[in-house]
Order: C-alpha cells, then sequence, then structure tokens
C-alpha cells in the first residue's frame, strides 16, 4: 500500500469512527421528560407510585390523593400525594420533572421514612 492510499484509508476510519461515536452520543444523552404537562405527570403518579408501593409490599387503604403543588411551573413540574396503609402509616409522594435538564425525581415516604429517595422513575416507568 502506498502513503496515499493509507492516508486515505486512515482519514475514512477516521471519518467512520466520529459518526459512530456522534450517533451513540446522541442515544446516551438523549434525554426527555417522561410527561410533557403537568396534568399528564398529575394523572401518572399515583398509579406508579401506587405499582412501586405494592412490589415493596405497601398496601395502602385506599388510593393516593395527588395535587399539583404551589411551586409548580412549566419548567418545574411538581406532585405531590398522600394515602395511608394498611397498617395506618402515612404515605407521603413527592415527584418533580425539570425541563432545564430534563431529569426527573420520585421520593416515597412511609411512616416518615424514605423507601424510595430521588428515583428517576417508579413502578412500570423503570421498566422503559
Amino acid at each position: 500500500m502506498t502513503n496515499k492510499k493509507l492516508l486515505v484509508a486512515g482519514i475514512g476510519g477516521m471519518i467512520v469512527t466520529g459518526l459512530v461515536v456522534a450517533v451513540a452520543m446522541l442515544f446516551v444523552f438523549n434525554k426527555s421528560l417522561r410527561y410533557e404537562t403537568q396534568a399528564e405527570m398529575l394523572a401518572a403518579v399515583p398509579k406508579t407510585a401506587q405499582a412501586e408501593l405494592d412490589t415493596r409490599g405497601h398496601k395502602l387503604a385506599q388510593p393516593l390523593a395527588c395535587h399539583t403543588m404551589e411551586q409548580a411551573t412549566e419548567k418545574q413540574m411538581l406532585v405531590n400525594c398522600e394515602a395511608t396503609t394498611a397498617d395506618r402509616k402515612r404515605v407521603q409522594v413527592f415527584g418533580a420533572a425539570l425541563a432545564a435538564s430534563q431529569d426527573e425525581y420520585y421520593t416515597i415516604l412511609v411512616g416518615g421514612k424514605p423507601i424510595v429517595k430521588n428515583a428517576h422513575c417508579l413502578g412500570a416507568d423503570c421498566k422503559d
């Protein structure tokens, strides 16, 4: 092989490697929020939190009652839920979705103790 052919092959290899890295980075860093609106998040959190509580052995006496937190905005969706377990422990669920960083955080307290802390998903949403 001549130097010219080696140079062309090297440049071609670098281009292919660059494209592969660029595509891989799109998959790794391409985050998006699970819910686009506060209403979607408010509708989903009771179901996913209930599923998370069920898998951890905490049965609720009644369904979670959820509401939008006062500080919520379009760029910072915030949900708070409450219920009581069958053995009368207070359950609190807090959810936050931040548009700027495309991050979601969920915390669940049972009897004042965290069983989930700053998780990025709950229940079936974790399987996606």
